[in-house]
């Protein structure tokens, strides 16, 4: 298993852009944006860490409604998928849910000028299904899902 011996690391030609292990933090429209992350200043590696904030912590309450508010000026109207708000227990998940996707389709499809179906049609084809059918949640990498958007349309 060399790849996972090396970090599971994705190359765009002969350059090595992350890991498909370790989210990055995307904040141009022109791109899927992934989940919030409590690991150091956003998807720091050597900070990997939940924030530890409970329920009750207005710390917590004041960040989600900062992402969330940030998600609905966007675009994104209606109820804000759970992990479009809310950071991973490791602070550097690198999937966003197919939920949380569709919801930034429109966004992105204004942003790079493509039809809204060309976009969704890219998320269908990077949409993992459940581990032996059973295990776990659909999930998209946001790394592979952005590449291959400037794949279809470069920036």
């Amino acid at each position: 298993m060399p790849a996972q011996a090396n970090g599971t690391l994705i190359q765009n030609g002969d350059r090595i852009v992350g890991s498909a292990l370790i989210g990055q933090a995307f904040t141009s429209e022109r791109y899927f944006w992934p989940r919030p992350s409590a690991a150091g200043n956003g998807y720091d590696a050597s900070a990997s860490s939940g924030s530890n904030l409970g329920p009750t912590s207005a710390k917590l309450a004041d960040r989600v409604k900062t992402d969330v508010a940030r998600l609905q000026s966007s675009g994104i109207s209606g109820q804000i998928s759970a992990d479009g708000a809310t950071a991973s227990g490791s602070g550097l998940d690198p999937h966003i849910s197919p939920e949380f996707a569709l919801q930034q389709v429109q966004r992105i499809a204004r942003a790079r000028a493509m039809p809204e179906a060309d976009v969704a049609a890219i998320l269908g084809r990077f949409t993992e299904g459940r581990l032996f059918g059973i295990i776990g949640e659909p999930r998209i990498n946001v790394l592979r899902l952005n590449m291959a958007l400037d794949a279809s349309k470069p920036t």
